[in-house]
């Protein structure tokens, strides 16, 4: 007798089936989120790549270089630490050392997790209130955050870059890995360029992707529509993010 193909789609997931079909069968995963919106099991495995990165980056790279490489990246704040007396250079260089990791340390948590939370409410609305969808909280929050699981791809790629010998002195957190042409570019020659460039991620275009056929999913919205909104946004944050630090 055939099998009915509606009762495949709603057939549950398990928590390790929807991490791994996000990556190999994602419509499957973005399907079940309709069906239970839960998101902490990515957000964890998503901060547990984090952690791994920010430690190996710690143990190959080493806080002091990390943080020297930041300043390369901001001349404005490498200015101020030039300004500071030869005398006191030294104490100013460590407490930035010590910010660095702190500040590193506390973004997986405390900066990844308002992210996800005000994207999802932003998502949510641009297609209820713009598109007329019924789209729950939780439910955009389901889907931006398993959308975000590639990102852990970007991490264990950088990771191994790290470990199979790269220049310590190319490593930041903000680009770490050659995804993107920004990767090759001198941020400070052309700043707006660089951000530009950088926003050609290709794991930042799949999780864009894994957005727009996510919100599809759980709505009545064609894909066009959803691809539209996602992308807009994101078009236009890149663009607003490359005019503000040029």
């Amino acid at each position: 007798m055939p099998t009915d193909p509606a009762a495949e789609v709603s057939e549950p997931l398990s928590e390790p089936a929807r991490l791994v079909d996000t990556f190999i069968a994602p419509g499957k995963t973005l399907a079940d989120v309709k069906r239970v919106s839960r998101w902490w099991s990515p957000f964890i495995v998503l901060t547990i790549a984090s952690y791994a990165l920010i430690v190996v980056a710690g143990q190959r790279v080493g806080w002091e270089q990390i943080t020297e490489n930041g300043l390369r990246m901001s001349p404005k704040q490498a200015a101020r630490l030039e300004a500071v007396p030869a005398e006191q250079r030294p104490a100013a260089m460590e407490r930035a050392v010590k910010f660095t990791r702190i500040i590193s340390y506390a973004f997986p948590i405390a900066f990844n997790l308002p992210f996800l939370l005000i994207v999802s409410a932003i998502l949510m609305a641009s297609f209820n209130f713009g598109a007329g969808a019924e789209i729950p909280y939780r439910t955009a929050l389901g889907v931006v955050t398993y959308s975000n699981l590639p990102g852990v791809l970007k991490a264990l790629l950088a990771i191994v870059s790290l470990l199979a010998g790269a220049n310590p002195e190319g490593f930041n957190f903000q680009n770490p890995v050659a995804t993107n042409p920004g990767y090759f570019m001198d941020p400070v020659a052309s700043p707006m360029l660089f951000r530009l460039a950088s926003g050609l991620d290709v794991i930042v275009i799949w999780i864009l992707v894994l957005n727009a056929l996510g919100f599809a999913a759980v709505s009545k919205l064609k894909r066009g529509t959803t691809f539209a909104v996602v992308f807009g946004w994101y078009i236009a944050l890149t663009l607003v993010m490359a005019l503000a630090f040029s």
